[in-house]
């Protein structure tokens, strides 16, 4: 929050006053000098200078404001010690903004006079740099934003101050229960603590006490319990309550019988809690009584119900709507009459509403800016009127039932339109109609739908296409040339179709970031890429690529994720695998890869999922792979900050001055479409194939190498493996003892080491993997005791154990205590080559022994007197044998 003041004229400054403000701006400036230019003696008309405002008759300053250079923010400026003093001969001064300052400390009192607004949000204050601020009993507004404070005992002695109009203490560290003091700011008329750790309940007395709340914020804590909004009945001033991002921890209930609203909200934001739970979530009733809404946020409360059609009915200037992720059902049945000329962002996803939309959606909508309807079970065409919303710029769909083409007025009329998302419907024909005049496109999502033909020709109209998706559909042919003429695309998904090879040379001048190419028919040839440096996300799964280790690689030095699965590449994985520092996924499944594992993959230090499974890799596993982290996901490839909210900048009167303050009503533009957070990985674990994307992705790790010829001992280092979830060494030849360094494994939830020639025992330490819920040792030779069946253990059946002779105990048979007996040897198990070879040598031995068997028949039948002993021999051995 920052302030600014009504203009003013001005006849001059007092000397004194000058004097104290060069004073001030050499406390304040920055190192290299360049602040506050027009603040120099030269120029006494201090009245005149940047960031000051005087009164009209008395030429007194009455309102400062430091607020440091908007670039300095990229700046990393030491923290700044000011001496409050240096304000004392501002003795009119009435707002002060020392806000983006990097101000620690302030030594000394400021001006208590008159200084009614005080802004010193986005500092790194120490937590008694305020102790005294009731001292100023003339303020009226206080803002502390995100200054890194944390002490309650602050917030007690800011309590004292009877007089204050607004309090915004958010985005701090404040911890534990709302203050009980804040019951006696019966002056306070905007309260924000949004994003900070309170707790405990949200006392329905406090907001019963303070009548004159116009403004309140309780978005992003740790709230619960439960709280009652017939408290505020008697807020009859009350315009903007919001209580969002809650954890849903709190309980709210809207409809107490003996409640009425006095007050007319503006905007009312409620999301992230347990909505009416006596009630079944029923959709508050009070909101019928509501005309003036002009924001309204109802997220992901367990809202049901149909939709309330009446809200739109009721509310004709409503601009943002947002009941995104609750169960609301019915149809869309809104009046032809309806004009909601005001709405511009339109948010219902994520709910169970059904049927068709209105013909005339878009007559009701004319001046819709962002729309978001998907996730929902809405069906038919999509209605051509949508292409009359000539301003729209964001529109999803997706995840619907929606058929038939794409309207040609939509591609036709809305050149503003910038995201587009079709995802999962039933929609076919050309993915794009005939004529498509889409100047403004950046996204274009139209996977999973059943589009036929070419890539369309109407994207040349795209110049600033930036992601491209049009994967699993129908789409044939070859990718066309003109591909190369969208210069600034930076992510293409056409995965699962039927395009063909090869790719046009103009691909190479694209500087892709995320392609994916996936299950196509591309093959054999693999083909280079121009800008492979800039490539993060490369998937060529499934193409029929052939031949060695794509050499071009070796330049990728951004590569992040690389997908080769599934193809006929053979030869070594080359050693310069461990030049691609940056390398966090590489999937090399269902090849023939051969040799040993490079130990230069050791290098890769922020390897998070390592697939080499099902080829035919021999020699020792490498024990350095322990050098990996398998920790997160991205530490390095996912920007904190990439989506940033547009909020609305809205002014709060305070007498003659204006609080600026960012509402929390905020439409945030879908981080989905950030190139980084479209990645998606398919990792086998768990014995099943699982999709990890964004925040799951962030957290996944694994390592598979199963399905090999790997031999010698499990290194014993991979137990220090500490992050890793997921791990399967099965189907090698792996020998020797399960290490009992694998009880550190703390993380780890799938541990699959079947089908390999371990011995000895199963380290009972085991039983310390609370996380692991699939674990196999099936098929070796281990003997002994399985592990206590306690914590995770308890849920493994037989199948987990099967095929080791010599290993007893639940869930297998009893032990008895006795050793086997003396020649007793173990019944080894085998690889897939073994036992191919078992099959081999028993169908051979079968063959011989026939082929003996009627040899001797042949012989006897020939010779008649071998015959002849041959039969008084076997008299002799059986006397009953019966003669003729």
């Amino acid at each position: 929050m920052s302030l600014v003041s009504k203009g003013c004229g001005s006849l001059g400054c007092w000397e004194e006053e000058r004097n104290a403000l060069l004073k001030i701006k050499a406390a304040f400036n920055h190192p290299n000098g360049s602040s506050l230019p027009s603040w120099r003696n030269g120029n006494s008309d201090c009245c005149g200078w940047e960031g000051v405002k005087c009164d009209n008759t008395t030429s007194r300053v009455t309102e400062l404001c430091l607020r440091a250079p908007q670039f300095w923010a990229l700046e990393l400026l030491p923290p700044r010690v000011i001496d409050a003093s240096f304000f004392l001969p501002l003795e009119e001064l009435q707002v002060l903004d020392l806000s983006e300052s990097f101000i620690s400390d302030l030594n000394g009192t400021l001006p208590s006079k008159n200084l009614e607004v005080l802004d010193l949000s986005s500092n790194n204050l120490v937590n008694d740099v305020l102790i005294d601020i009731a001292r100023i009993t003339s303020l009226k507004a206080l803002v502390i934003r995100h200054c890194g404070l944390n002490a309650s005992k602050f917030l007690e002695g800011l309590c004292r101050s009877r007089n204050l109009e607004v309090l915004d203490i958010g985005d701090n560290g404040f911890w534990g229960p709302l203050p009980s003091c804040l019951w006696n700011m019966t002056s306070l008329r905007v309260l924000d603590v949004r994003n900070n750790n309170f707790s405990g309940a949200i006392p329905s007395s406090l907001l019963y006490n303070l009548k004159s709340l116009e403004y309140i914020v309780f978005s992003g804590n740790a709230f619960e319990g439960s709280l009652s909004l017939a408290s505020l009945g008697n807020n009859s001033n009350l315009a903007v309550f919001h209580l969002v991002d809650n954890r849903n921890r709190l309980e709210v209930n809207t409809e107490e019988p003996t409640w009425y609203p006095s007050f007319q909200l503006k905007m009312f934001g409620l999301s992230n809690c347990v909505l009416n739970k006596d009630k079944n979530g029923v959709i508050p009733s009070f909101l019928k009584e509501q005309h003036g809404l002009t924001n309204l946020q109802f997220s992901h409360s367990g809202m049901t119900g149909n939709f309330p059609n009446w809200l739109l009915v009721n509310n004709v200037n409503l601009t943002r709507l947002n009941l995104k992720g609750n169960n609301l059902s019915g149809a869309f049945d809104l009046p032809s009459n309806l004009n909601l000329v005001s709405m511009e962002r339109f948010d219902v996803s994520t709910n169970v509403i059904e049927g068709e939309l209105p013909p005339w959606i878009g007559s009701i909508l004319p001046n819709l800016i962002c729309a978001n309807l998907s996730n929902n079970l809405l069906e038919g065409k999509i209605p051509p009127s949508m292409g009359y919303i000539k301003l729209l710029q964001r529109l999803d769909l997706s995840n619907n039932n929606f058929s038939g083409e794409i309207p040609e007025t939509l591609t036709k009329n809305c050149m503003s339109l910038s995201t587009l998302k079709l995802s999962s419907n039933n929609l076919e024909g050309q993915m794009l109609p005939r004529y498509t005049n889409l100047r403004s496109l950046a996204w274009l999502h139209l996977d999973n739908n059943r589009f036929t033909g070419d890539i369309s020709s109407g994207l040349l109209n795209s110049s600033m296409l930036m992601v491209l998706d049009l994967s699993n559909n129908f789409l044939f042919g070859t990718l066309p040339n003109w591909i190369g003429d969208l210069e600034i695309l930076s992510g293409l998904m056409l995965s699962g179709n039927f395009l063909q090879g090869p790719l046009p040379s103009s691909f190479c001048h694209i500087k892709l970031e995320r392609l994916d190419l996936s299950s196509n028919n591309l093959g054999p040839n693999i083909p280079s890429f121009a800008h492979v440096m800039l490539m993060k996300y490369l998937h060529l799964a499934n193409d029929s690529l052939a031949g060695h280790f794509p050499e071009f690689l070796s330049g990728a030095s951004s590569i992040v994720t690389l997908d080769l699965r599934y193809n006929a590449l053979s030869g070594e994985i080359p050693r310069w695998i461990g030049s691609l520092m940056d390398l966090k996924v590489l999937l090399l499944q269902g090849n023939n890869f051969e040799g040993s594992i490079p130990p230069d993959i050791c290098q890769l230090k922020y390897m998070s999922m390592l697939d080499l499974s099902n080829n035919n890799l021999f020699g020792k596993i490498p024990s350095c792979l322990k050098d990996l982290t398998f920790g997160e996901y991205g530490k390095k490839s996912f920007p904190r900050n990439y989506n940033k909210d547009r909020c609305l900048v809205k002014y709060w009167e305070l007498n003659d001055y204006k609080v600026r303050f960012n509402f929390t009503y905020c439409y945030s533009y879908v981080d989905a479409y950030v190139i980084d957070l479209l990645e998606e990985v398919n990792f086998r674990t768990k014995r099943r194939l699982e999709s990890y994307k964004g925040n799951i992705l962030k957290l996944m790790s694994g390592m598979d190498l199963s399905q090999n010829k790997l031999t010698g001992l499990i290194p014993s280092e991979f137990g220090y493996l500490s992050e890793l979830l997921a791990l399967n060494l099965s189907h090698n030849h792996l020998m020797g003892p399960i290490p009992e360094t694998f009880s550190y494994l703390k993380n780890v939830e799938s541990l699959d080491l079947s089908h390999n020639n371990l011995t000895g025992l199963i380290p009972p330490q085991l039983i310390e993997l609370y996380a692991l819920s699939d674990f196999s040792v099936a098929n070796n030779n281990l003997s002994g005791r399985t592990p206590d069946q306690k914590n995770q253990f308890g849920t493994f059946s037989e199948a987990n154990y099967e095929g080791n002779p010599l290993l007893c105990g639940p869930p297998l048979k009893s032990c008895d205590g006795t050793n086997p007996k003396p020649g007793t040897l173990p019944s080894f198990n085998h690889t897939r080559e073994d036992d191919s070879w078992t099959k081999s040598f028993l169908w051979s031995f079968a063959g011989s022994y026939v082929v003996a068997f009627f040899g001797v028949v042949l012989f006897l039948y020939i010779n008649s007197h071998y015959r002849y002993v041959l039969f008084e021999l076997v008299c002799k051995l059986i006397p009953s044998f019966p003669r003729f």
